[in-house]
């Protein structure tokens, strides 16, 4: 068995900037209603065209430029998302073919939120037993061209965003940088609080004019419900993967929480008992983009020097399913 670290990390965003205010022209909603409640100033949309592996690519070349590695010296690639350029095939082909490089192995990660948690211990296991050497792993989305952007649909099209982020996973040669364990759990009694309903194989056909027209192909949330099970979810999760490696919490440097609601992150602060400055949050420019959040946020913390060789760093995550998860890993 080998032991697997993060060699490099990347992150992309849209241009297009989109302020609450801009929204507010769209929805009964205000600048001041979805700072109070979620602490997102703006967000990033793509423009007409670009999908979600178009920004998975320009993550992905910033990782491997970041780990010095060129696409060819990757052999694998795992990709999560939620939002697909299309139902099928799923972005990691897609962006094999992008990336220009050989016929290696791509596998889609439908974990939502929690994706890129589920994506990374898939790949810490790959390389540990010798069978990839160097993974691409990458949280790409899209949402903003499939959110219902009016009053109906303001509790959810307020709070998500686009954009990607991608690591690099390989061997670590040193024994005190590499991913420690990963921690991973779901419960899907409660699938339907967090959901999109149609089009579904449940049903025939799986999309009628009335589905349109009752907006059962948009995003549906139980808002109260999710926070407060994201809030204890994703403190069992920091908990768990620092009693499996016998750590505490005063030996991490920095906790990277999913960017969900930069509410839910402060009561997962709180009830942690971390100091703030120890939490890495950018939801507020960025607002959630699901599947990307953590590796943005790993990619833009890094770049800014607020993690250094040696340090305990602990990523937590909880969304639809419910799934939730963390890992822990020495930088």
């Amino acid at each position: 068995m080998f032991d697997a670290r993060i060699l490099g990390t990347g992150s992309f965003l849209p241009e297009r900037i989109v302020p609450n205010t801009e929204l507010e022209e769209k929805m009964d909603t205000s600048d001041e209603w979805i700072q109070q409640r979620t602490g997102i100033r703006e967000r990033r949309y793509v423009e007409e065209g670009v999908g979600t592996s178009d920004l998975g690519l320009k993550a992905s070349q910033r990782a491997l430029r970041s780990a010095g590695l060129t696409a060819n010296d990757i052999d694998f690639i795992i990709f999560a998302t939620l939002s697909p350029d299309y139902n099928f095939p799923g972005c990691g082909c897609l962006l094999q073919d992008k990336l220009g490089i050989g016929n290696i192995g791509a596998l889609d990660v439908r974990n939502q939120c929690t994706g890129f948690i589920y994506s990374l211990s898939i790949a810490h296991q790959f390389v540990r037993t010798g069978t990839y050497q160097h993974i691409l792993v990458v949280g790409a989305e899209v949402h903003s061209t499939g959110l219902e952007m009016h009053t109906r649909g303001r509790e959810v099209a307020v709070i998500f965003g686009d954009g990607a982020g991608a690591v690099v996973v390989g061997k670590s040669s040193n024994d005190q940088r590499k991913i420690l364990s990963s921690h991973l759990h779901s419960e899907g009694k409660f699938a339907k609080k967090l959901w999109i309903e149609a089009p579904s194989s449940i049903q025939q056909p799986r999309l009628t004019k009335e589905m349109l027209q009752q907006g059962r192909h948009y995003p549906r949330m139980e808002g109260r419900y999710v926070f407060k099970h994201a809030v204890d979810r994703m403190q069992q999760s920091v908990r768990e993967g620092l009693e499996a490696n016998n750590l505490k919490l005063s030996d991490v440097k920095l906790l990277i929480l999913h960017q969900a609601n930069l509410r839910i992150s402060e009561a997962v602060v709180r009830a942690l008992k971390i100091s703030p400055d120890r939490v890495f949050n950018n939801i507020q420019i960025y607002g959630n983009t699901t599947a990307a959040s953590i590796p943005i946020a790993l990619d833009e913390a890094t770049r800014q020097g607020k993690i250094g060789s040696g340090d305990l760093i602990v990523l937590a995550a909880f969304g639809s399913g419910f799934t939730w998860g963390a890992t822990v890993l020495k930088w």
